[in-house]
């Protein structure tokens, strides 16, 4: 019995560090490699253990961009337009589902429902279901090559994770707000964003991650160097994937645009756990 408990614990330990290794492998991979020269990983024979080169590699990949194969635009700058684009998003979608969430649940108003739904088929139509049609607005508008371009459409879409938390807000806080005199806009800004703040945090992660790793919209509505975001710029640098590429200017692209990721996953982690795994909403 005492044998059958300790291998039911430590069973499940065992697999989840084998996923663990698993997906950890690549990035160390990445890693590694970042810190050697293009001839060693040329020809195959990365060892695993870091290199010589990490400065050279990073400092190159991050003003310049390119190498002797590998011409792109610095990674300063494709990280900050990245960086951009993904801040807009989140910003932009949270608001948009505060607001719409606010309305149709506190609000009275003619065609209420009708406004819902239309709110709720947006969650069903993603941008590339739409990409035609949207690319023929965003064009009309004369806003390709430019953040407008890049964020709107993302944005134009919201959420049912705060009309859900607001529907559990009891009647008794409304009518003892109404009481003290607080008027919609106080009632919004004092109470219900106070309230929401797990929400809208574990929104905001979700939400970051989605605008940082859009390849499909950024492919179409950039022509230009200067706006490409990290996932594209990563994508042009590896070109055809052959043995001349600069992998090692490549790799520290790679390890650099995982850091903003990771630092907002690592800075707002208690409060996304909380703001998902909390009973009361």
């Amino acid at each position: 019995m005492v044998e059958r408990k300790s291998r039911a614990s430590w069973l499940p330990h065992a697999t989840l560090l084998l996923g663990v290794l698993v997906f950890a492998f690549p990035i160390y991979t990445a890693l590694i490699g970042s810190t050697h020269d293009a001839a060693t990983i040329g020809r195959g024979d990365l060892p695993l253990y870091p290199g010589a080169h990490a400065a050279e590699n990073y400092s190159q990949a991050w003003s310049q961009g390119t190498g002797q194969r590998v011409k792109a635009s610095p990674v300063a700058k494709m990280m900050a337009n990245s960086f951009v684009m993904a801040i807009v998003i989140a910003v932009g979608k949270i608001a948009v589902s505060l607001i719409s969430a606010y309305a149709v649940v506190f609000f009275r108003f003619p065609l209420r429902m009708v406004f819902f739904w239309m709110i709720f088929i947006t969650l069903m139509l993603p941008v590339e279901v739409r990409i035609i049609p949207t690319f023929k607005v965003v064009s009309d508008l004369r806003l390709i090559n430019t953040f407008g371009g890049l964020t709107i459409p993302l944005i134009a879409s919201a959420t049912l994770l705060f009309r859900q938390f607001f529907m559990t807000i009891p009647d008794e806080l409304v009518e003892a707000a109404k009481i003290d005199g607080a008027g919609p806009l106080r009632f919004f800004r004092h109470i219900l964003l106070p309230l929401a703040r797990t929400n809208i945090a574990a929104l905001f992660v979700i939400l970051f991650l989605y605008g940082w790793n859009q390849y499909l919209w950024p492919l179409l509505i950039t022509t230009s160097s200067g706006m490409d975001t990290i996932v594209i710029g990563i994508t042009k640098m590896i070109g055809t994937g052959d043995a001349q590429t600069d992998w090692n200017l490549i790799m520290s692209t790679a390890v650099l645009a995982m850091l903003p990721p990771v630092a907002v996953i690592l800075l707002m982690q208690r409060w996304f756990v909380k703001g998902l795994v909390e009973t009361e909403k």
